[in-house]
């Protein structure tokens, strides 16, 4: 299993993958918002998301975890 934490503190613009789908490593998961700025979340290995922890309009910690893979 690969958790995906925040790197920043950030709004979650878009969430583009759900729960139960299959991502390959570099695929987009959400897209956050910071400073006027889209910064893209990737996939760092394959899988397939068992939890989305995230929900657009959501206010992210660095740290937070949003989704995992396994």
């Amino acid at each position: 299993m690969a958790e995906v934490r925040a790197e920043m503190v950030a709004n979650v613009w878009k969430v583009v993958v759900a729960e139960g789908e299959r991502v390959e490593d570099g695929d987009t998961l959400v897209i956050l918002e910071s400073m006027k700025m889209e910064i893209p979340v990737l996939a760092e290995d394959s899988g397939l998301i068992a939890q989305l922890k995230v929900a657009e309009g959501d206010v992210i910690q660095e740290g937070d975890l949003i989704a995992v893979i396994e």
